[in-house]
């Protein structure tokens, strides 16, 4: 198996849209550098992790229409936005290397690191998350994960049954079974992304209290808490399913969700969810609220 890698520079401003662009061509890996080649990870409260000029790097399947992809780029961005556009085939073990170089621990919140194998967590005594995602997305280096775990940090989870609908990695799964929840459930379309979820689980000594599924099986039982990081549009579609799997009085996380279509996914949720004020990071969102009563 190989992968395609596209390398292009663009203007910061422009990397939310762009990184959404490539998400929905199909891209698995979207890494963000400055041109000095230094990963931009999560950044400090209150503070920027972009240049004026950024240099993003984007996985595909071999396969994929490369062409296809950079006119939809030009479409979404305008055609002088782009610049430096490189391709390349990677083989898989060499670009699993290339990620682990890159990856280093990272904190959320007060409790939460998520760190890969080949490093020591810097605080023995937090909340640790041994993560190796493979090819399945979210590491916590994308401000939607960083989001997410910055509010589960916050949430008091223990004993309860915990939702991650549209798992990737199932980083937010995992750090919800280690802050204490009862049982998580782990929701994704792709096979990858479940098996990336459960060799993490086992990892973290939670598999036997994560139980996953394909979004084409029968839906799992109503949980007290739902974290759904997923692209708005499907955010939207799911309306109806994701709310008859959140108990009345449950908490719900929707991210996945760029800064400017914040607004209507909140009004496509307002009959269900009272939110809380959004929080935002490098042009995403997070919509945080309570489940209201049947």
């Amino acid at each position: 198996m190989h992968h395609r890698q596209i390398r292009c520079t663009l203007p910061a401003a422009a990397c939310a849209r762009a990184e959404t662009v490539l998400v929905d061509q199909g891209a698995y890996s979207v890494t963000l550098q400055d041109s000095g080649g230094e990963p931009i990870l999560e950044p400090d409260p209150g503070s920027s992790p972009l240049w004026e000029q950024v240099v993003m790097l984007a996985l595909f399947d071999g396969d994929v229409d490369v062409p296809g992809i950079r006119t939809a780029l030009e479409q979404a961005l305008g055609p002088d936005v782009l610049a430096g556009w490189h391709e390349e085939t990677i083989p898989d073990q060499d670009w699993e290397r290339a990620w682990m170089d890159t990856f280093e621990p990272m904190r959320f919140g007060q409790r939460l690191w998520v760190c890969p194998s080949t490093h020591q967590p810097p605080d023995p005594r937090a909340v640790n998350i041994r993560l190796d995602p493979g090819l399945a997305f979210g590491t916590g280096t994308h401000p939607t994960t960083a989001l997410c775990l910055e509010w589960l940090d916050q949430q008091n989870v223990a004993g309860r049954r915990v939702l991650d609908y549209g798992c990737g990695s199932g980083v937010l799964a995992v750090a919800a079974l280690l802050l204490g929840a009862g049982e998580a459930h782990g929701v994704d379309n792709d096979r990858q992304a479940l098996v990336a979820s459960r060799e993490n689980a086992r990892r973290n000594g939670v598999e036997s209290r994560l139980h996953l599924r394909d979004n084409e099986e029968a839906d799992p039982p109503v949980a007290d808490v739902l974290v759904a990081n997923i692209l708005s549009g499907i955010l939207i579609d799911l309306v109806p399913r994701l709310m008859a799997l959140v108990r009345p009085g449950g908490q719900v996380a929707l991210s996945g969700i760029m800064e400017q279509q914040a607004g209507t996914v909140e009004e496509a949720y307002r009959e269900f969810v009272d939110f809380q004020r959004p929080r935002f990071r490098d042009g995403w969102t997070l919509l945080a609220g309570v489940r209201r009563g049947a």
